[in-house]
């Protein structure tokens, strides 16, 4: 059975592993220095900063579970500035990750489904997300749900840059 959550403080230390393995499963590969790497998920996946993250009005967290096992998330950042439309309301969809080994059971769709909403029900008018350019896994399911690109980034992991692709939807 699959149940989706808001995340509360309690489920920071499911959801700083499940980043990790998460990222490692699709990004994993396309690091090249792996103590980056190490650094990157110390920064962005410890368990302070995700529970501090949890105790932000700002920041919105879901966890999947199956059968009782977390295993997806994701992460919605309101009131963040659209990269080509900074005057127009906008939030961030910052990470959506599912385990591998739970794909195919559609959970990413389902995340998707929740976040759009929640961004309709919160009356912002337009969301957007990155995407590392050779994520073509990502981009197709971002695509799948009216995602257009509309322009690029640098991401630093360490001291090298992995372009990504920003996307955007209106709401």
């Amino acid at each position: 059975m699959i149940e989706i959550r808001r995340a509360i403080s309690s489920d920071a230390i499911h959801i700083a592993l499940l980043g990790r393995v998460t990222y490692t499963e699709s990004h994993g590969d396309y690091i090249e220095n792996k103590n980056d790497l190490l650094e990157f998920y110390n920064e962005h996946y410890a368990v302070s900063r995700i529970k501090e993250e949890l105790n932000d009005d700002d920041i919105l967290y879901w966890i999947v579970f199956s059968n009782e096992l977390p295993v997806g998330f994701a992460k919605l950042a309101l009131n963040i500035k659209h990269p080509t439309k900074p005057e127009i309301n906008s939030c961030k969809l910052q990470r959506l990750y599912v385990l591998n080994d739970f794909i195919g059971l559609k959970i990413g769709s389902q995340l998707q489904e929740i976040i759009l909403q929640k961004a309709i029900d919160l009356k912002f008018k337009k969301i957007w997300l990155t995407a590392y350019y050779k994520n073509k896994k990502g981009i197709n399911f971002y695509k799948k749900y009216g995602f257009k690109k509309i322009g690029n980034i640098d991401f630093f992991v360490g001291n090298s840059n992995y372009p990504n692709l920003i996307f955007g939807k209106d709401l």
